[in-house]
């Protein structure tokens, strides 16, 4: 009884992951801190820096899987497969690069085969959030540039939930056909959470949507996780906020409208 309780907890120590927004994240050694924006002034905007991938297997997924039931009328929700085919389709890009200081972040965009969903579509949203002034780019803390294939720095992955499992599952990440996952450069979003959102943005699709990619642009950019600054006060976008925002008020945005850097005490 005391091994096997020892080797569960060894097991459960080894696999442990980080609740981001609604993202999973396989577990990253500790590195230098980033530097924060110019706006601010205070040395506690210091995030750790995301460690190369490592080599590992692509699992895809396989059969046809049964498509999720239609939706109710007038709910908006497009139908998509639970598990998909394992193919996907790259976004082609429509616009230019965003911003033009700070680090160069390529980013792809694929959707798998089935999720109901258009790829310019998907591609168009992104790159909105990409090029928001409340975004990375403001300030000259990056910039990016959409590309259709390899080199990148971040690919966001829209696929079913079966298939998201699969890759999630082969860095040793349950996501439980229900959480999107990450493991640099790669972002692995369920469509069930792009279409159905989270609790802290019912109704806001565009702003959990802007979350999960500003979130992530910020680990590939070494920011780290943050806290609530205070009780009524905007969530920073690297606080993991599905775990709950503690008094402060959801937010997708790392700057606000005034351009002021949105922060929050560092989480180890």
């Amino acid at each position: 009884m005391i091994l096997a309780l020892y080797l569960a907890v060894t097991l459960c120590a080894g696999l442990a992951v980080v609740y981001g927004s609604d993202i999973l994240h396989t577990p990253q050694p500790q590195a230098a801190d980033a530097v924060a924006p110019r706006a601010m002034k205070q040395a506690t905007a210091s995030p750790s820096a995301s460690a190369p991938p490592r080599p590992r297997p692509r699992p895809e997924a396989s059969g046809d899987g049964a498509r999720s039931k239609s939706p109710a009328r007038g709910s908006g929700r497009a139908p998509y497969l639970e598990k998909g085919p394992g193919t996907f389709t790259w976004a082609t890009p429509a616009s230019g690069r965003a911003g033009q200081g700070g680090k160069l972040i390529r980013y792809g965009v694929k959707l798998e085969d089935g999720t109901g969903l258009e790829p310019a579509a998907v591609a168009a949203e992104i790159d909105r959030v990409l090029r928001d002034d409340r975004g990375w780019t403001r300030r000259a803390v990056a910039s990016f540039q959409h590309v259709a294939e390899p080199p990148y720095d971040m690919v966001v992955q829209i696929a079913s939930p079966k298939t998201a499992d699969a890759l999630c599952g082969a860095w040793g990440l349950d996501t439980g056909g229900e959480l999107n996952c990450a493991n640099a450069p790669d972002l692995i979003v369920n469509v069930r959470r792009w279409v159905e959102l989270s609790d802290q943005y019912k109704g806001r699709p565009h702003d959990y949507r802007a979350l999960i990619i500003n979130h992530e642009a910020g680990h590939v950019l070494g920011y780290g996780h943050r806290g609530c600054p205070g009780p009524g006060q905007p969530a920073p976008a690297m606080m993991q906020q599905i775990k709950g925002l503690k008094g402060c008020v959801a937010n997708p945005w790392v700057h606000d409208k005034a351009g002021t850097f949105i922060d929050g005490p560092r989480v180890p």
